[in-house]
């Protein structure tokens, strides 16, 4: 590992006296550091989506633009998985950050260069590293949850630092949009207005990875202070440990996640889960552009409630999952995606010309989905060693968002669009009751010792 990469070292303890202030000046700090440098990473996750109607304009079917699309989630699997093992044994401070100047820069070079946005192929492998790179965002920031926040808070606190991804993906939805708009007017002479979606969200983002790399630091004991667990008296099981052993990427595959079935049990779910979080976000623009009769505008907006009522539905799934099921998150996605299947169905079946229907339906969609979303990354950070918190991914992504983008869009051009919500629906129901599994497991409990 290159040596800029290597956690910060621990240093010597703080005088008593000074730990509990420090602790709570630098919990907001890093906390605010990993939220903003999370937002920074989605408002380039999902640029493309919005661009996708106007590359079908010129030509490009939906499979050829699925498969293009496909390319981020095949990615960001991949990069989740292998990158988590690197952010695992990496501090998270330069991690973040690095990843998220990275993505930035992929899509700098996709708005300003066309060659780059003229051929399937091409927009694969633009696609694909800038999947990679946002694969750098998830893993360092649960590596700084789990060493800054206690076994029994951490399911509110992530769920707070989770809607730090609906901030982001629904700002970029309006900054996309007015990035089209002032593209098309200074086009810098040769291009479209549609590359605007790439251009003016990465110049945001690079000012919001110089602020993360300032507030971000990466443990308690780099800083001086106890491990959380000893600083709240709050330790994930009865033998009061606190799981802080460094361990090697072997050691975090093959004796924490390969041969842990609730690991395995979870990754499933994710593929239910992100088939339908992706389904119905990747193709909001153009089915609500060619079945609803949405303008651009309209399914920009659309896109931007979309992700925006995750907001208080994550919190809400948070609070749900820690107060009334005390650290059980299988209650609460069952629950939740009980309601994502309705509302899927509703915004499905919903006739052209309520657009007043679709905005609640995809509302209550954005609403619900992503506490299931944040319930399983959750599980992923309970369910093995704080060192091994980056590695669960990858199932979420190849499996479920992979699919989305490939088979609906496939589907789509061949069945059409009843089709494509059938298979919505039904996975929405698998994903349901795939939460039963996990119904009566709590935290850190079935860590291997």
């Amino acid at each position: 590992m290159a040596n800029f990469l290597k956690p910060a070292k621990h240093i010597d303890p703080l005088p008593e006296e000074q730990v509990d202030d420090t602790y709570k000046k630098l919990r907001l700090k890093v906390f605010l550091g990993i939220f903003l440098g999370y937002a920074g990473y989605y408002l380039l996750r999902k640029n493309f989506s919005l661009a996708m109607p106007a590359l079908i304009d010129e030509g490009f079917s939906k499979t050829e633009l699925g498969f293009a699309l496909s390319a981020i989630s095949i990615a960001y699997g991949f990069s989740k998985f292998i990158m988590g093992t690197v952010s695992d044994r990496s501090n998270a401070r330069i991690f973040l950050t690095l990843g998220l100047v990275l993505t930035a820069i992929v899509n700098l070079l996709m708005g300003f260069i066309p060659v780059l946005t003229s051929s399937v192929f091409i927009m694969f492998i633009m696609l694909f590293l800038n999947g990679w790179f946002q694969g750098m965002g998830w893993p360092p920031s649960g590596r700084v949850l789990v060493h800054w926040y206690s076994v029994s808070e951490r399911g509110s606190k992530t769920a707070i630092w989770n809607v730090a991804h609906n901030v982001g993906g629904g700002l970029m939805a309006p900054i996309a949009l007015l990035g089209i708009s002032i593209t098309g007017t200074l086009t810098f002479g040769y291009l479209k207005g549609f590359e605007g979606v790439f251009i003016y969200p990465a110049i945001i983002a690079l000012i919001i990875a110089f602020v993360s790399y300032i507030l971000v630091r990466d443990t308690p004991q780099s800083m001086g202070l106890p491990p959380i667990e000893d600083y709240r008296n709050d330790y994930p099981n009865k033998e009061q440990q606190t799981l802080e052993v460094e361990l090697t990427t072997k050691e975090i595959l093959f004796k924490y996640v390969l041969n842990n079935k609730w690991v395995w049990m979870i990754a499933v779910a994710n593929i239910f889960v992100y088939f339908v979080r992706y389904g119905v976000l990747d193709w909001a623009p153009t089915y609500l552009s060619e079945e609803k009769g949405f303008d651009l505008n309209a399914s920009g907006w659309a896109y931007f409630l979309y992700e925006w009522a995750g907001i208080p539905g994550t919190l809400l799934c948070g609070y749900i999952s820690d107060k009334v099921f005390k650290g059980r998150r299988g209650p609460a996605g069952f629950i939740f995606m009980l309601g994502v299947t309705i509302a899927v169905v509703v915004y499905w079946l919903n006739p052209p010309g309520n657009p007043l229907v679709d905005n609640m339906a995809l509302i209550a969609i954005g609403f619900l989905i992503y506490g299931p979303v944040m319930l399983i990354g959750l599980q992923a950070l309970d369910y093995v060693p704080k060192k091994a918190a980056g590695l669960t991914g990858l199932f979420g992504y190849l499996g479920g968002a992979v699919m989305a983008n490939i088979i609906m869009g496939l589907t789509v051009d061949k069945l059409g669009w009843d089709s494509g919500f059938l298979l919505l629906t039904i996975t929405s129901i698998l994903a349901m009751l795939s939460f039963i599994f996990t119904w009566n497991k709590r935290g850190q409990e079935v860590v291997k010792s």
